[in-house]
């Protein structure tokens, strides 16, 4: 295709074209477009998604459907978790859901709104992401928030996003058995998830209308109003196919619709926020990453930066599940899941405090056996464990490879164990014993998410099982030992310290929590890809916005981080 015979615009007609819109990408276009002077053009490769056309599963406060529907995430992604080194060899790739819809993942995840730890963003700063520290960055998560029940002055209540904690009278029995029972063991209630960094358990902080919905970016920052505006042009189920470069100067991208020939928006400059995994993809294609692996896919580099694609975190993930007696389940199907959160310190070596999450979870899926198991979703709340994305060099338009090596830092594996024992003596201690049993290990296995698709099979293989579940009696762990956790208990795993090993190799999962592949620092850093205003360091007039820019993960679900880095990068661009 010859680019310039398919412009759509000239080079000087559009100020800012945005590639990916998801959460990052819709705060930009929002507030970049309030200059009515500049001209924004934001391309998002799913479908729109907005106020008046959300789906009921998007909608919905309870979370657990949005992210299965295929329609809302990318096809064909698959990753590899963790490194076999006892194996010479790599478990098998499974399933890595990322959002493809406007509004990204904020219109599919668990609608947790949590900042994370002071600490986290000093040591941005300390990593090279000058001006990226706590005190920087506290006032622009206030100025996201509309937060209806935290109180003191560092909680905001004029933003566009509604957080909330969940009442006491919606707890399930189960997520307030836990709680109590953590309580008991020096895991005292605390008053504020975004409060003080201190351990305890907290009730859910969560991102939701005051009606109980979803509030995606694309609805809570792109509202009617603001789509109205002239100098706004949202462009949806269209995908940025390479980034077009005059020398080293980024010019536009080549876009395909579904239905139309690839066409090239020029622009003054290009902002990439297509995620993580996505972003890093989309600078590799189109030459600007590691110069020699680039020119071993075919194609040919614009700009060599080998820190793009590296640096991949995530948060390591493990649970602990228990069959709960139906006195014990949540009865509002549309009730959020996710109630309660425990955090705590493993007090490794070398570890800050609070470097360790687990989500109390009422029930453990949308479905009928969902609604019979609670279980404890762990998390490594801060993890060093480091992976990549990378360019196929057999198919370079198609899903890029990535490799978490989730448990590369052998830090990571320890406190996955050290969770699973945890987790085990909670659900395991008499103050429990009302509210079901028996309890198992659990993982976000590719049986349990096949099972978990739609369709009138699995209705119906579900319908049995959990019939079966509530019948089985004394019978139920061996049930549960045979047809979830093949055979794996609970009992053997905390008397083998080399099963409960083999068990977190084998079953470690993420949370959907991909960052850091395009880390902000500085020009001389080689570990760096951008500039602390997300500018790519090589060539101009091309930035990156998005989670991909995080130096390190932070102890927080990360999409408010993300929201945050939107708002500081679109008012730099301003300022600038």
């Amino acid at each position: 295709m010859d680019d310039t015979a398919s412009h759509r615009e000239s080079p000087q007609a559009i100020d800012h074209l945005i590639l990916g819109g998801g959460s990052a990408g819709c705060v930009l276009a929002a507030r970049l477009s309030e200059d009515a002077t500049r001209r924004v053009v934001l391309v998002e490769a799913g479908r729109n998604i907005g106020a008046d056309d959300m789906p009921a599963a998007i909608a919905s406060r309870y979370p657990g459907r949005a992210y299965l529907d295929p329609r809302n995430i990318w096809g064909h992604l698959k990753a590899q978790f963790a490194a076999r080194p006892d194996r010479g060899q790599a478990t098998s790739r499974r399933r890595y859901e990322q959002a493809k819809l406007l509004g990204g993942g904020s219109a599919i995840n668990a609608l947790m709104a949590n900042r994370g730890a002071p600490a986290d963003y000093d040591e941005w700063a300390a990593l090279g992401a000058t001006g990226w520290h706590w005190q920087a960055c506290l006032p622009w998560f206030i100025a996201i928030e509309r937060d209806v029940d935290g109180q003191g002055p560092d909680h905001g209540h004029n933003g566009p996003l509604s957080i909330r904690r969940i009442a006491d009278t919606n707890l399930s029995p189960f997520v307030a058995g836990v709680m109590q029972t953590l309580a008991e063991q020096g895991y005292p209630p605390q008053a504020d998830q975004n409060g003080a960094w201190q351990d305890g358990t907290f009730k859910a902080t969560i991102a939701a209308s005051d009606t109980g919905q979803r509030l995606p970016t694309s609805v809570a920052w792109l509202t009617p109003e603001v789509r109205q505006r002239p100098n706004l042009e949202i462009v949806t189920e269209s995908q940025a196919q390479r980034i077009v470069f005059d020398g080293r100067r980024a010019i536009g991208a080549v876009v395909a619709h579904k239905t139309g020939a690839p066409q090239t928006i020029y622009a003054r400059e290009v902002v990439v926020a297509s995620g993580a995994i996505h972003s890093p993809t989309l600078l590799m294609r189109s030459g600007v990453g590691p110069a020699e692996q680039i020119a071993a896919c075919g194609i040919t580099p614009v700009a060599d930066c080998p820190a793009i694609g590296s640096n991949l975190m995530e948060h390591p993930s493990i649970a602990v599940a228990s069959y709960l007696r139906s006195s014990a389940r949540e009865s509002n199907d549309e009730e959020h899941h996710e109630q309660g959160v425990w955090r705590f310190s493993s007090a490794l070596p070398g570890t800050p405090t609070g470097d360790m999450h687990a989500s109390i979870l009422a029930r453990s899926g949308w479905h009928s056996v969902g609604q019979r198991v609670g279980s404890l979703f762990f998390w490594v709340n801060k993890s060093y464990s480091r992976g990549r994305v990378a360019l196929n060099p057999s198919n370079v338009d198609g899903p890029p490879q990535i490799e978490f090596d989730m448990l590369g830092d052998t830090r990571d594996l320890e406190r996955l164990k050290m969770a699973l024992r945890l987790g085990a003596r909670t659900l395991q201690h008499h103050r429990m014993e009302p509210y079901g049993g028996p309890v198992f290990p659990a993982s976000y296995s590719p049986r349990v998410a096949a099972l978990a698709m739609p369709g009138w099979v699995n209705r119906v293989q579900r319908g049995l099982f959990a019939g079966v579940l509530d019948l089985a009696g004394r019978h139920r762990h061996r049930v549960i030992s045979a047809a979830v956790s093949n055979g794996i208990t609970i009992e053997r795993l905390l008397a083998d310290d080399q099963a409960l090993t083999e068990f977190v190799r084998s079953h470690v999962g993420g949370t959907w929590h991909a960052s850091g592949t395009c880390r902000m620092g500085q020009a001389d850093d080689p570990q760096a890809a951008t500039s602390p205003t997300g500018c790519v360091h090589g060539v101009t007039s091309l930035r990156v916005c998005d989670a991909s820019l995080m130096p390190s993960i932070p102890c927080a679900n990360t999409n408010l981080p993300t929201l945050m880095i939107a708002e500081r990068i679109a008012h730099a661009i301003r300022s600038e």
